[in-house]
């Protein structure tokens, strides 16, 4: 692709000076793993390929469903029973032809974290389940890897980032993972499905700030309460 169609596509954010042309090449040689392909994962998705990301990894085992689609907006009533990952990268790809994507058609365990994780940059964690959170946390501390953390609860959210430039990482904040007894089931607690939308794009911001090198959260956690937009920045 010739510089002037770089220009042409990312000339909205190139003419930042924060951004310019060593931003947007910063861009396109990042490597961004997204950790599920749902209601984070969507807006995630759809805002990091359309910026640049020059190589996407997509980490996600389920199927389409129909209850999934009020806020998973990568999917249609069509594609329903198909595969998120493969479905996702098909998407992706149509937003943005110029960058590469590669899919992990499968559950993250411990026994295949580390071999999935190491070639990335930067690890966005849009996973519904604290096993998994913790999971991927370890995992980039043990390999030194940037992490951006969200999660979503009825009409709240939260997120931050973790292990970046020696900032603290999820076991500082939460030492521990809760009892499963006492964490809401994700299928039988709701969500609007503008919710995952916004903390999902706040977390692609973020994550374009990092690779930018721009100023990011460190030792922050942001909760945002969007009843009453009460928005909320703890140190830690």
């Amino acid at each position: 692709m010739s510089v002037i169609q770089d220009f042409l596509r990312y000339n909205r954010q190139v003419i930042l000076p924060e951004i310019g042309e060593e931003g947007q090449q910063k861009l396109k040689k990042a490597r961004v793993l997204v950790i599920g392909a749902g209601g984070l994962g969507c807006p995630i998705l759809q805002y990091l390929a359309p910026a640049g990301v020059g190589t996407i990894g997509i980490v996600d085992f389920d199927k389409i469903e129909i209850h999934n689609l009020h806020r998973q907006i990568l999917y249609t009533e069509g594609q329903i029973g198909l595969s998120k990952a493969l479905t996702a990268k098909e998407t992706v790809e149509k937003l943005n032809p110029l960058i590469q994507v590669q899919v992990f058609e499968e559950k993250l365990t411990a026994e295949n974290a580390s071999r999935i994780i190491a070639d990335f940059d930067i690890v966005v964690d849009g996973s519904d389940n604290f096993s998994t959170r913790y999971l991927v946390n370890d995992t980039c501390v043990a390999l030194e890897k940037t992490l951006v953390y969200g999660s979503i609860l009825g009409f709240e959210g939260q997120i931050a980032v973790f292990n970046y430039q020696g900032s603290k990482n999820l076991r500082d904040l939460f030492p521990e993972p809760p009892n499963p007894k006492d964490v809401p089931n994700c299928s039988l607690n709701g969500v609007l499905g503008t919710l995952p939308g916004m903390i999902g794009t706040m977390m692609a911001h973020e994550t374009l700030k990092l690779i930018i090198g721009l100023p990011s959260l460190k030792n922050e956690l942001i909760l945002y309460k969007t009843l009453d937009w009460n928005f909320i920045k703890l140190n830690f």
